[in-house]
């Protein structure tokens, strides 16, 4: 049996740093199965589908060529990994997710990648629909308006001209649209350890990441 942990929680509470952090600690691999969702959008943006054309979008999620080497992101050999990460994409990959068929079709990609020594699952449904067994479900949660400023540093650093309202709007809309969809709506897993973010370093998260990890696989962190 393959040991995995899944983080799921709404952009900007840092599940994607202490998946990898917690994957390179443990030895384990990681799936960061938003940027599938992000690929797709991508993919179907360059070839003009509209967000809400499902049928074409299922088809697509079934075909596109999609690599993940060397912790980067490749579509059809191209490294996309900073294009995926644009707002635009992001916004856009939250509305290409609301339809079950699309979701249906990346399920198994994202199922498939699990593998031994273990596997570390960062998304939005990881712990409800990819992974419902994982002995370890972790959500994380943090204030829109907190998320929304840690999105603001990030853009500044890269000299991009951001307004932190217009960011926090996009995300409140994004969580209204990702926790009221009828496929997989997010939402932690009843058993998860939820865990508040708001006022909590990358650090003291991981550490009790770390201290929940300890508890189901006493082995993997000897």
């Amino acid at each position: 049996m393959i040991p995995i942990v899944t983080i799921d929680g709404p952009s900007g509470t840092g599940k994607g740093t202490i998946a990898e952090l917690l994957a390179r600690r443990l030895g384990w691999h990681y799936l960061d199965s938003g940027a599938l969702y992000r690929v797709l959008a991508l993919a179907a943006q360059r070839r003009g589908l509209d967000p809400d054309a499902i049928e074409a979008l299922a088809a697509l999620a079934s075909t596109m060529r999609v690599e993940f080497r060397d912790r980067c992101v490749f579509l059809d050999g191209e490294d996309v990994s900073e294009a995926i990460r644009t707002e635009a994409v992001g916004n856009a990959a939250s509305r290409v997710a609301v339809h079950g068929a699309v979701r249906e079709r990346l399920l198994a990609r994202q199922r498939e990648a699990a593998s031994l020594p273990g596997q570390v699952a960062d998304g939005r449904d990881m712990g409800t629909v990819v992974f419902p067994n994982a002995p370890l479900k972790i959500f994380l949660t943090a204030s829109a308006q907190e998320r929304a400023e840690r999105r603001y540093k990030q853009l500044i650093q890269k000299g991009l001209d951001v307004s932190l309202s217009q960011l926090a709007r996009e995300i409140r809309e994004r969580d209204e649209r990702d926790g009221s969809r009828s496929a997989a709506p997010l939402k932690p897993p009843p058993e998860a350890l939820v865990v508040d973010t708001t006022a909590m370093t990358i650090s003291e998260v991981l550490v009790q990441v770390l201290e929940a990890v300890k508890r189901a696989f006493p082995d993997a962190t000897d």
